[in-house]
């Protein structure tokens, strides 16, 4: 891992993440790029940024200035850090950055509160889930030490899941964490003990990766199931796989409650399929 990208609007859940992401660099010796999207209308956007708008030139000073004091934080200290600032929209502009930055990493906070619902679908999380072949971090509190110990990786065991697991894998070694690999059983997708074994044991076939357990929790629903299950082994992470086409939506298809179900304190890493 070389190349950290936080996404800010400077607000606190934006902090929290480059907190976040700031540790991961230390640890790592990665450099931690900063993106502060304008999100400008498009009507106003040709090609290259308008220097000459009015619009751009203030709001970009207006951006590198609250640039200055996040730089000057002590969490920043020793750490190769670039900011920028992208008149596009954001979820446009964080993916372009991407692909000419070489990133490694996408961290993000959220502003959602409750449940993995209310963290991704309809938000510009989800839309960058849905486009990104980076992995995304997102982090929703404030995390003083981010060490990853307990991991939590669900999935419905299908083979277009296994490269995704394999790249949790890997993360997983990096942190030198305990991964749970978890299907969750539901009433309306229901598998038996001896089918489901049968399937982990398949799944998880060729991968050498031995600090790991192996789970089927039964429950109401898939998101209900992975946010309880993460609850028990008190997970410091959650992993699950995502659709390009569909995103977030397309694993909770179906089994995300109306109301909140839990507080999904918990940082969350999708991989994309």
């Amino acid at each position: 891992m070389k190349k950290i990208l936080v996404p800010t609007d400077f607000s606190k859940e934006a902090e929290n993440a480059i907190k976040v992401a700031a540790q991961l660099s230390k640890k790592h010796n990665c450099e931690l790029i900063l993106l502060n999207m304008l999100g400008l209308p498009l009507t106003h956007i040709s090609e290259g940024i308008p220097a000459d708008l009015p619009e751009a030139v203030y709001f970009m000073k207006l951006a590198h200035k609250q640039f200055e004091d996040i730089m000057s934080q002590d969490y920043l200290s020793d750490i190769t850090v670039t900011e920028m600032v992208d008149i596009r929209d954001i979820a446009t502009g964080i993916l372009e950055t991407c692909k000419k930055e070489d990133i490694d990493l996408i961290v993000m906070g959220s502003h959602g509160s409750s449940g993995l619902k209310e963290m991704f679908i309809g938000s510009n999380a989800e839309k960058i889930v849905r486009a990104s072949n980076k992995p995304i971090l997102v982090i929703k509190n404030e995390h003083e030490n981010f060490n990853i110990e307990e991991f939590v990786f669900a999935s419905d065991l299908k083979k277009d899941n296994r490269e995704t697991y394999k790249k949790s894998v890997k993360l997983g070694e990096t942190f030198n964490a305990k991964i749970h690999l978890l299907m969750v059983n539901t009433v309306s997708n229901f598998t038996t003990t001896a089918s489901a074994k049968v399937k982990i044991q398949e799944f998880n076939e060729g991968t050498n990766f031995t600090n790991y357990t192996t789970n089927i929790y039964n429950d109401e629903t898939v998101e209900k199931g992975i946010l309880n299950f993460s609850h028990i082994v008190d997970a410091d992470l959650i992993g699950i796989s995502t659709h390009g086409r569909q995103g977030i939506a397309h694993f909770l298809n179906g089994s995300l409650s109306e109301d909140p179900v839990n507080h999904a304190n918990r940082p969350v890493i999708t991989f994309k399929i």
